[in-house]
């Protein structure tokens, strides 16, 4: 077939093709499941530690469907928008939150899941820091902003739409991710110390132990070059004693993206 016969197949097929021959979804939202590691001072008389929490926030909905539940910050995306921009744009129209780190988390299409109709959701995962939240306002279809732990999300409120298992399955994803990459440096400040960075990754991932994590996140080989010791201009070693009664050694991630296996 020449190209132009082949070019004239194409205008057939395209005329002949009828647009309400499949039905397209009442709605395309983006949801957004945003988490934050707050921090709080103990009260004790030697230095320690603040407690981190992992919580997550909703916004409680102003109205139908819905109206007066907890869900998570969203919306409809607009046809001049991709469903990232939308995500974006909505998370910032009902928290006040701009900027963190967004990614895709997946696609929620089960029938019945919102009464409006054929809604078929996207959802996102944020990581911010808590100071990104200290000016956080309610606007648009949201009468309220709050934070909640994980457990409390899961498990003592009652959620709007399928909100409880994008939750849930964002949580899964988030504590992959701390123990797979090196995520945590969204939760931690640009210089921290080693017990800060192992702490961290407890507060996302409770169960998370190893007596030789010192050792072994700046001594073993594949882990090597993920994070360096900070230095002034002169290559003394920097250190902190913020929360501990002696200096400890300050680190900082590097820019290396660790490429682990399964098989190795």
């Amino acid at each position: 077939m020449s190209y132009l016969e082949n070019e004239n197949e194409e205008e057939k097929q395209k005329a002949a093709y009828d647009i309400k021959k499949y039905r397209t979804p009442d709605g395309a939202p983006a949801d957004i499941v945003m988490f934050t590691l707050t921090k709080r001072e103990r009260k004790t008389v030697t230095k320690t530690l603040p407690i981190r929490e992992l919580k997550v926030m909703l916004i409680k909905r102003r109205r139908w469907p819905f109206a007066g539940k907890w869900a998570l910050p969203g919306g409809f995306c607009n046809v001049n928008e991709s469903m990232y921009g939308a995500a974006k744009r909505e998370l910032m129209e009902e928290t006040g939150v701009d900027g963190g780190h967004l990614e895709y988390l997946g696609v929620y299409s089960k029938p019945g899941r919102d009464p409006r109709g054929w809604i078929i959701s996207h959802a996102f995962f944020a990581l911010v820091e808590e100071w990104m939240l200290e000016h956080r306002q309610a606007a648009d279809d949201a009468s309220e902003v709050g934070l909640f732990t994980v457990k409390e999300a899961l498990e003592e409120l009652d959620l709007a739409f399928d909100h409880h298992d994008i939750i849930a399955d964002a949580y899964q994803r988030i504590q992959y991710q701390m123990l797979e990459t090196t995520i945590a440096k969204q939760f931690l400040p640009r210089h921290f110390t080693l017990s800060e960075l192992y702490q961290v990754i407890q507060s996302v991932v409770p169960d998370f132990e190893e007596p030789n994590f010192i050792r072994k996140i700046t001594s073993t080989r594949s882990r090597q070059g993920i994070i360096e010791e900070v230095r002034d201009e002169n290559g003394k070693p920097l250190s902190s004693n913020q929360y501990s009664q002696r200096p400890a050694q300050l680190y900082r991630f590097t820019d290396l993206v660790p490429r682990l296996s399964i098989y190795t």
